[in-house]
């Protein structure tokens, strides 16, 4: 052990040593605070990220350590405990202030793993990028990787930035007052009002669908008029708006309605690093195709 040049070995221990350092941590401070992590922290936080990843690179010749990371030795042991985390994460109900099995995206050794592979990525893509051959093989490669990086850290940083809270809308009179999951009263930067309670039913009275007519009193004096569904909700100024809930007792006769709205403004760069890794795939399926021709 940890005579080189290193192998997978020394990459599971890392991996290891990893977990152990994440349950110290759990044990000891409890799980992750990420509203520590909110504008602007977490920009500063992914910039010191960046600038870590460069220094590594850049001392890889120097740090033997630096130079590890950069090899599949290391990449493949930390996917393996990833997988297994996020196996662990599937099989058990997740929700905010459970258990540690129970709360997998504030559990240490879960974010501790993540973060081992995304300076995993940034590492190679950085040794990539220093000796590009061909774009047939560059290009797919580092849409997938650098893809991957995107939607790893935007997802994990931009969880601080995401609010979401509920409207009781009443019919004819705007509502501005919102209440946040941790019971908080808060005002809005707009207002809904209740024009009308839509509810269809199946023959023994279950509900089928129901949704919301609002209107919306947005900035600048702007009025939108919509419907809102269970599944089809509108997005007007960055928050997305869903329909909730309703009286269930008062039922189709309902005159109050439920709305969440949800504001996640990093969701954009997420779904780029998404975009970007299917970009990799599509372009694989198409070199791959062209070389069996």
């Amino acid at each position: 052990m940890w005579t080189k040049p290193w192998t997978s070995k020394e990459g599971f221990l890392i991996g290891g040593s990893l977990i152990f350092v994440g349950l110290m941590l759990e044990l000891s401070v409890g799980p992750v605070a990420w509203e520590a992590f909110a504008w602007p922290a977490n920009w500063i936080v992914l910039a010191g990220f960046l600038f870590m990843i460069v220094v590594m690179f850049l001392l890889r010749k120097k740090v033997y350590g630096f130079q590890f990371v950069g090899t599949y030795q290391a990449a493949i042991p930390a996917m393996v405990y990833a997988v297994v985390l996020t196996i662990i994460m599937g099989l058990t109900r997740q929700q905010a202030g459970g258990t540690w099995l129970n709360d997998m995206l504030s559990f240490w050794p879960f974010v501790l793993i993540y973060v081992h592979i995304a300076v995993i990525l940034g590492v190679i893509i950085l040794r990539r990028l220093r000796h590009l051959h061909s774009w047939k093989q560059d290009i797919p490669f580092l849409l997938n990787h650098l893809g991957l990086f995107i939607a790893l850290t935007t997802a994990t940083l931009g969880n601080a930035d995401m609010q979401r809270v509920k409207i009781i809308c009443s019919t004819d009179e705007p509502e501005r007052r919102a209440m946040t999951t941790d019971g908080r009263i808060i005002e809005m930067p707009i207002a809904i009002e209740l024009k009308k309670f839509i509810m269809e039913t199946y023959d023994d009275g279950s509900p089928k669908r129901f949704a919301s007519e609002i209107r919306i009193l947005a900035k600048a004096g702007k009025n939108i008029e919509t419907t809102v569904d269970v599944n089809k909700p509108y997005e007007v100024e960055g928050w997305k708006i869903y329909q909730y809930g309703y009286d269930t007792q008062m039922g189709a006769q309902s005159q109050i309605s439920i709305l969440e709205l949800v504001s996640d403004p990093w969701l954009p760069l997420v779904y780029t690093g998404i975009y970007m890794m299917l970009g990799g795939a599509v372009c694989m399926f198409v070199i791959g195709g062209r070389k069996r021709a």
